[in-house]
């Protein structure tokens, strides 16, 4: 079976190289065209572990190849992957414009039967519209071919998107009147999985497509539920680690998503929950809890700020910040939404000097903050700091030498933006610390 996705992204990058690793005849194309000249070279554009070495294995074993030639591989497919990007609008919606531009170049280029299939975050009734306009660029060309629509969201987490592929939760697939032909070849495409019992579920385009909205909003959700509950946390005296245990262990309710911070951030929650607010208003309905989940987000961000405005004295002109994470959270260099950017970009609005390191993230953070003074590891930008805050929960930052950063801050403070340290053994070594939702 030979298969194409087209858009070289975070998720169309994964997605072929990971139908490939299954065995699969993959060609991933972009218009772009130094990006495909890179992957040609095996230099991933992103911080994803363990992509590196499944794209070079799959491209040595002539399974996966990356070509500007669209059309050709449009041709030479039978099942076809949109996974180009679909931004935010200006008023929250979803931009279509890279859907329907792939959607009309296949069918400029449908040559017989092929099995179209949405792999993109988009908007009920998107598949529809996919439909609509191949068969538009078919009816221009006096031709009638038969061809499927397909619905199958992604549901990959960045820094775990390989194990999210080869053993999720589960596969969403719709499709249109139960498309007995279209749904045995995507069956096929994911045969390692049924053999290995992964639930599937099978559903209708509209569902299909709701489906990953509502996945990420519930998620979105509960982390600004547990944020709020942080803020009373701090009014009351409460800790908000411990509450989140206790109603973690209900199992109702789960554990993860349940660490306070300083809001969610990255490429899906931000616009996704926008995107389906929006969705919801365009039809006249009113999603109020998403509409209080942006609210409280970015309220989340400025609370975050006001730590470190209170760990400075009240104002922060002339005081030099370190900063520990630039990335919206661990294990990738995704900087897209990312609170660290925003409260680095209102740390040196207000006048403070921001010293910053990230493991991954700090090329593209100073593309879009040059103002920021990149350091070489943690110690080096705590170099005449008046405060360190911690901001993303790099692995390396748990274990940090607390002795060294004392002799190495002008004064010992740290903001813990994601309560990884104690507070007692933090403060038992002349630290002052301030935290979320902990006393």
């Amino acid at each position: 079976m030979n298969v194409t996705v087209l858009g070289s992204g975070y998720v169309g990058l994964v997605t072929g190289t990971c139908f490939s690793e299954f065995g699969v005849q993959v060609t991933c194309t972009d218009l772009i065209a130094e990006k495909i000249e890179a992957l040609q070279r095996c230099e991933i554009p992103i911080y994803e572990p363990g992509l590196e070495d499944l794209v070079r294995r799959n491209m040595e074993a002539g399974r996966l190849c990356f070509t500007t030639d669209t059309d050709q591989a449009i041709q030479n497919a039978l099942v076809i992957f949109i996974a180009v990007g679909t931004p935010p609008g200006e008023d929250g919606g979803t931009d279509l414009s890279y859907v329907e531009s792939v959607a009309r170049q296949i069918g400029r280029n449908m040559d017989g039967y092929k099995v179209i299939v949405t792999k993109s975050t988009v908007p009920v009734g998107t598949s529809l519209k996919v439909k609509g306009w191949i068969e538009e660029e078919l009816a221009a060309q006096d031709l009638s071919i038969n061809f499927s629509v397909i619905s199958n969201p992604e549901f990959l987490r960045e820094g775990a998107a390989i194990g999210d592929f080869m053993r999720p939760d589960r596969v969403v697939i719709g499709s249109e009147n139960n498309d007995d032909q279209a749904l045995a070849i995507m069956k096929d495409l994911y045969r390692p999985l049924f053999l290995n019992e992964t639930p599937f579920v099978l559903t209708d385009l509209a569902t299909s497509e709701l489906s990953k909205y509502a996945g990420n909003a519930f998620l979105a959700t509960k982390i600004s539920f547990i944020n709020e509950l942080a803020i009373l946390c701090d009014s009351v005296g409460g800790d908000v680690q411990s509450v989140a245990r206790a109603i973690g262990l209900d199992r109702r309710i789960g554990k993860k998503f349940l660490h306070a911070g300083p809001g969610y951030g990255g490429s899906c929650f931000p616009k996704d929950t926008l995107s389906i607010a929006h969705f919801a208003r365009s039809i006249g309905q009113d999603f109020s809890i998403v509409e209080a989940v942006l609210k409280v987000n970015q309220r989340q961000r400025g609370y975050a700020l006001e730590k470190i405005v209170a760990a400075c004295g009240g104002s922060l002109q002339g005081v030099t910040v370190a900063m520990l994470g630039l990335s919206f959270k661990p294990e990738t260099d995704d900087i897209r939404e990312s609170a660290a950017m925003e409260i680095g970009r209102e740390l040196l609005a207000a006048g403070a000097v921001v010293r910053a390191y990230d493991p991954e993230a700090m090329e593209s953070a100073a593309a879009e903050l040059p103002d920021l003074t990149m350091c070489k590891d943690p110690y080096e930008t705590c170099e005449g700091a008046d405060v360190l805050t911690i901001v993303t929960e790099w692995n390396e930052f748990r274990a940090l030498d607390l002795d060294r950063l004392g002799k190495t801050l002008n004064h010992k403070r740290i903001v813990d933006m994601r309560n990884i340290y104690n507070p007692d053994s933090i403060r038992a070594i002349g630290f002052e610390y301030w935290s979320i939702g902990r006393p």
